[in-house]
Formats: C-alpha cells, structure tokens, sequence
C-alpha cells in the first residue's frame, strides 16, 4: 500500500527574528523617517489653504476645532485656483530665477563635483586626500547669514573691492543696484559652499571601482584623460545621472538662505534675485496682504506639483534610453 508523500509545510517567518537582524539599520533610518513624517507628511492637509480664501476665524464653544488655525483652515470659505493668478504677475520673473540658477547651479555643480572626487582619489596618500577634502567640504556648515556678512564688507560701495579698485586708480562699483553681477555672485557663492559636500558620493563611488581596470589600462598606454573617459566616467554615469534626476525634481526649488539673505533686502535686485521659495516667504510675511497664507500655500503647490511631475518624465525618457540608469 502506497503512502502518500508527506508535504513539508512552509515555515512561517519570523517577524520578530528579522526586526533584531535589522536594528542596527532600522534606527539609522528612525531619524530621517520622523523628520519626513513630521515635515513632509503631518503638515499636507495644509495644501487646502492653496484653493481656500484664508480668514483668521476665533474658535466658537461648539466647534470642533478649537485650534485657531485649524478651524479657521476648515472654516474659510474655498475660491477654486484664485490664488493661483497672483503667482501670474511674476510669473516669468519666478520662473526664470528659479529654474535658470537651478540648471546653472547643476551643470557647472556636477562638472565641478566629479573632478574634485577624481583629483582626491587620485592622491596615493590618503591622509592628504582626507584633509584636502575636509577643507572643501567645511563651507557646507557656514551659516549664509555669516556669508552675507562677508559678502557685504568685500562688495558694499565702501568694501574692500571698491577700496582696491579706487586705489588703483579705478572706480567704486555699486554692487548692491547693478543686477549685471548677481549671477554670476549667486554661482560663485554656490560653489563654494556645495562643490566639497556634492563630491563626496562620487567619491564614495570611486573608491569602489576595481584597481585592476586602472591598471590594464596603464599597460596598454592609456593616458590619465582616457582612463578617465573610457573607465572612470563609464562607471560614474549611473551615479552621475540618478543624482541629476533628483536635481531635476528640485529645480523648482531654489536656495532660499542663498537668495534671500546674500542681496541683503536690496529691493532694486528683486527682478534677478526673487526666486519662488522667496515669494513664498515673502507672502508669508505680509500679514495685512489679503489672503497671504493662500497665495503663499499657491506658490509653494505649484513648486511641489511641477517637481514631481519633472521627475516622472525624465525617469520615464531615462528608462527609455537606459533602463539601468532610472530610479523606478
């Protein structure tokens, strides 16, 4: 009499098991995933304030949100995309600041970047390379308010340029009513103080390559440019190309420290100088504009939408051309 085979059962998974293998990593990402949870997450349901007319409203003893905001958000009366049209009247002026310094900023950045990563791990003593790169990279942490402050007494019509400039027989120059420098300030600044900090994940991915392609291409007589153009640049697309994607989806978003606080309120440097997260704050700080918390929320939508839609597309054109090379 034939038995008929018994079949193992599927052992059900540890859950409990798998947290404790994963601890270690599952409170590395803690930190970052409540910082996204309570800035990123928690304050959407103030994207309402983007379509309603916003009137501050004193809670009543039977209402049901006694927050002032929250039932003044609840309350408030909605007017469809009105608060959209105001974003009209700067709308070229906001979108070329934004979007022109952004593509400026990304590639001169990545050019910039990748070469400061290749000559550090060109250097064969690695306590050198870590101090020269330590050096680059400290500019991150200085404040843009210390800046501004460095920036005024080195270009104010009595700072040290216009000192150097007079005393060699020329003239002072007005930096903070000529819009002609700006841009090329605004770069400057940008590179200075993010050029060491965008290095390091080049760097990081350089230090994985393997030696021994570096090595059959000496003995076949490849010059350190063609090492660099047919091993290193290869290897750094992928890299190169997922960082530009995520660069493509803030390119709305403009350095709001940087813009706001280098121009040091000039007002005649608004039309090279007003950025959208600039407006934003702008409308947030004019409390007697009518409904400023609704064209502030606008503006600040608009930015949100336009980024995301921007990172759908150029993954999907990546995907397309390179499928290795997309995010999704």
């Amino acid at each position: 009499m034939s038995q008929t085979p018994v079949q193992n059962k599927p052992k059900k998974k540890n859950m409990a098991g798998g947290f404790g293998r994963q601890a270690a990593y599952l409170t590395m990402v803690l930190p970052g995933t409540l910082f996204l949870l309570a800035f990123a997450y928690l304050p959407m349901p103030g994207i309402v304030l983007a379509f309603k007319f916003y009137k501050m409203q004193v809670p009543q003893a039977g209402d049901f949100f006694q927050n002032v905001f929250l039932n003044s958000l609840v309350k408030s009366e909605w007017n469809g995309l009105n608060n959209f049209t105001y974003l009209l009247n700067d709308a070229w002026m906001l979108i070329r600041n934004t979007v022109g310094y952004n593509l400026l900023f990304m590639i001169v950045g990545v050019v910039l970047q990748v070469g400061l990563a290749v000559l550090i791990n060109e250097l064969r003593n690695r306590k050198t390379a870590k101090v020269y790169h330590t050096i680059m990279f400290m500019p991150y942490f200085v404040s843009w308010i210390v800046v501004m402050y460095a920036l005024y007494a080195m270009i104010a019509f009595n700072g040290f340029f216009n000192q150097v400039a007079v005393s060699l027989g020329g003239t002072a120059v007005k930096y903070y009513s000529e819009k002609q420098y700006w841009p090329w300030i605004f770069l400057i600044a940008n590179i200075w103080k993010y050029t060491g900090q965008g290095s390091i994940i080049y760097l990081a991915t350089l230090t994985g390559f393997d030696e021994q392609l570096y090595e059959a291409g000496a003995i076949d007589g490849a010059s350190k440019w063609q090492q660099f153009r047919f091993i290193t640049l290869p290897q750094l697309m992928p890299t190169i190309v997922m960082l530009q994607i995520l660069a493509i989806g803030r390119i709305f978003n403009g350095d709001f420290d940087m813009f706001y606080s280098l121009p040091n309120g000039s007002g005649t440097l608004r039309q090279v100088t007003t950025t959208i997260d600039v407006y934003v704050y702008d409308m947030l700080k004019k409390g007697n504009l009518r409904n400023s918390f609704g064209y502030a929320s606008a503006g600040a939508f608009f930015q949100s939408v336009v980024g995301f839609v921007l990172i759908l597309v150029t993954n999907r054109i990546v995907k397309k051309h390179q499928p290795d090379m997309a995010l999704f």
